[in-house]
């Protein structure tokens, strides 16, 4: 998709706020140029899908691209409250174990490659925050869902977690990403369709710190990554502008603001 980003806009600066697995579909939020300098300012936004887990097999992936580990016909005596019950149990905050077949780091090396090499991969739990975990529709042995989670919540992991809550076992077998942030799939472009027109304005990514204004001589000293001083209302982190235009993301140390992302041209 980065690939394809550059080239229809002809330029090597292009990353994104999050991958989506091979096997998913739909948005990415990609940031270009100096914009994917702000990238970790959104690093914090919920995202939102619709997915289907299919209950009775678990796979080495958790989802439906891995070899088979389990399978089970307990899903048979399940119904619909059984499903709706153990969904449940998943909304809020919970401690959740990563895939083994994902990109967590391990002693400096990417979980999947040590999996792929047959290594045992066992990956700490992390606590993350499912703010809505709903039943679609329940047509045994698959339940279609709709959930919005926090960064860094894995979907494959959740439907692992829902099949074992159920006693059957279970795995993601479709999974597609509707919003990140405040940007909806519904809004967005093909990879290779994207032109000039359709970049936002980079201000977008910092849209949660506090915005202080600067005049034009604050503006030359910040672009050039000298401090300005703070101003008493001014909190740890602020996003400075003129004219309207993000010029920078200044860190406050003491009695300055000193510029940690600048973003404006000189």
């Amino acid at each position: 998709m980065v690939d394809s980003v550059r080239r229809a806009l002809h330029t090597g600066r292009v990353g994104h706020l999050g991958t989506l697995d091979p096997f998913a579909a739909g948005l990415l939020v990609v940031v270009v140029g100096r914009a994917t300098r702000l990238a970790a300012f959104a690093e914090g936004w919920d995202k939102a899908y619709e997915g289907v887990i299919r209950l009775g097999a678990t796979t080495t992936t958790d989802d439906a691209t891995g070899t088979s580990i389990a399978t089970s016909e307990a899903w048979r005596d399940l119904g619909q409250v059984q499903v709706e019950e153990a969904l449940v149990r998943f909304r809020g905050s919970y401690e959740q174990r990563p895939p083994a077949y994902s990109a967590v780091k391990v002693d400096g090396e990417r979980a999947y490659r040590r999996a792929r090499r047959g290594d045992s991969v066992v990956l700490a739990a992390r606590r993350v925050e499912v703010a809505e975990l709903a039943l679609d529709r329940f047509t045994p042995p698959d339940v279609a869902f709709r959930a919005t989670v926090s960064g860094g919540t894995y979907l494959r992991s959740l439907a692992r977690d829902v099949g074992a809550a159920l006693g059957c076992g279970a795995h993601l077998a479709a999974l597609t990403r509707t919003r990140v942030g405040p940007y909806r799939l519904a809004d967005a472009v093909a990879p290779e369709a994207v032109t000039e027109r359709d970049l936002r304005d980079p201000s977008e990514l910092v849209r949660d710190l506090p915005r202080r204004d600067l005049d034009t001589a604050g503006r030359d000293t910040v672009v050039h990554g000298r401090p300005v001083p703070a101003e008493k209302e001014d909190e740890r982190r602020v996003a400075l502008f003129a004219g309207g235009r993000l010029v920078a993301v200044a860190e406050r140390v003491g009695e300055q603001l000193k510029p940690r992302v600048v973003v404006a041209e000189p």
